[in-house]
């Protein structure tokens, strides 16, 4: 009864963080100085939420599946709320949530092809992850509306200075985001790959 509750808990928090950390996530959609690094860090923070809790799951319940139905979890719940915030008046494009779904369907794939071993999942599926995320989610920033024209079509005088959009300065970290989002998600994303395996034998 206590790990059945525990598992369905932890599914709803982890899901439910996700989906903030994606609507936090977005500011990096309005160009500032820091626009590559807050990119950065939110591909490495949702490559983490994605494993943890889709390994976590797929561990669970042992069907090569799961971990794909985990992120499809988090992007309706994502959907749900950019809706909430759209209706609102603030601008978001529904089109840069899928981007969970083809990381976790690697990790099924690994888990599948190696039989259901925990060791390859954590170390193949954990590399597979961290390194296709940041990409996936590259894809996205750039098939999303030009920042500054949807930043003046949506005047928003209230906002607080930090969300100000400006014109974009020097503002690469290492020059190339994607390239440190993978190195350091797939190093990161081992770790908590396995984390998640653990809380199914607590």
């Amino acid at each position: 009864w206590l790990r059945r509750c525990t598992h369905y808990l932890f599914i709803v928090v982890v899901a439910v963080n996700s989906t903030l950390l994606t609507i936090n996530a977005g500011d990096y959609i309005f160009y500032t100085d820091w626009a590559w690094t807050s990119y950065t860090v939110f591909s490495i923070l949702q490559t983490l939420m994605l494993i943890v809790g889709a390994t976590y799951y797929l561990t669970f319940t042992g069907v090569p599946g799961t971990a794909t139905y985990y992120a499809l979890i988090m992007t309706v719940y994502t959907w749900v709320a950019k809706a909430a915030w759209f209706s609102l008046g603030y601008p978001y494009d529904f089109i840069v949530t899928p981007v969970w779904l083809p990381s976790a369907m690697l990790l099924d794939l690994v888990y599948w092809a190696t039989k259901k071993n925990k060791h390859s999942l954590i170390l193949f599926g954990g590399v597979l992850v961290g390194m296709s995320l940041p990409l996936f989610n590259m894809v996205n920033l750039i098939t999303v509306a030009d920042p500054l024209e949807t930043a003046f079509k949506y005047p928003r005088p209230t906002l607080p200075p930090y969300m100000t959009p400006i014109e974009p300065q020097v503002g690469k970290f290492y020059n190339s985001p994607v390239a440190l989002g993978a190195g350091a998600g797939a190093v990161l994303a081992c770790t908590f790959a396995a984390l998640g395996c653990k809380l199914n034998t607590w």
